[in-house]
């Protein structure tokens, strides 16, 4: 699928969506360019969504970014399974500024199973992660994180369990 918004800034779409497909008998990745783009490998000046994301916000499977979601990230403000950032919050944060994760690496504050930094797991470091609004959100995301993955499994095992329910029935009658 493809689709190019035809609203242009500064030569890029404002939109650009693309899937992979087959082209020619060739498999060939999705490739999106523009201010939000979103494809298997996407740049987006605003928003980048995709298995590879860059731009400045990234969200994908790898994804690097002024502010990057991802299993990797690299950002300024980083969150993930790795991160790496000037703050960084993941399974494995490493950071210039602030680290919070199981592992948390970081120059001035750190808080994790394993925190090395100056203020690591301190009453000092503990502050600078509450009045900081947005580290604030992502150690609540943190510590609330396996909720999250409930919700979102649930609207999976309902889907799962109509499905079986469907089958089951069997096919319609006419």
């Amino acid at each position: 699928m493809e689709y190019r918004s035809p609203l242009r800034l500064l030569g890029l779409p404002l939109l650009h969506v693309s899937t992979a497909r087959i082209d020619g008998g060739r498999f060939q990745r999705g490739l999106a360019r523009g201010w939000i783009a979103i494809g298997d490998v996407s740049f987006g000046v605003l928003l980048a969504i995709g298995g590879a994301a860059v731009g400045g916000i990234a969200i994908g499977g790898v994804a690097a970014g002024a502010f990057a979601l991802s299993g990797a990230a690299v950002g300024v403000f980083a969150l993930g399974g790795f991160a790496l950032g000037y703050c960084a919050v993941g399974g494995a944060a490493v950071a210039w500024k602030a680290a919070l994760g199981g592992l948390a690496i970081a120059q001035q504050f750190a808080i994790g199973g394993l925190a090395i930094a100056q203020h690591a797991n301190d009453e000092i470091a503990r502050r600078f992660f509450e009045q900081d609004a947005p580290l604030a959100i992502a150690r609540d995301a943190v510590e609330y994180s396996r909720w999250l993955v409930i919700l979102t499994v649930i609207p999976l095992v309902l889907a799962l369990h109509r499905q079986r329910r469907r089958n089951e029935a069997g096919p319609p009658h006419p």
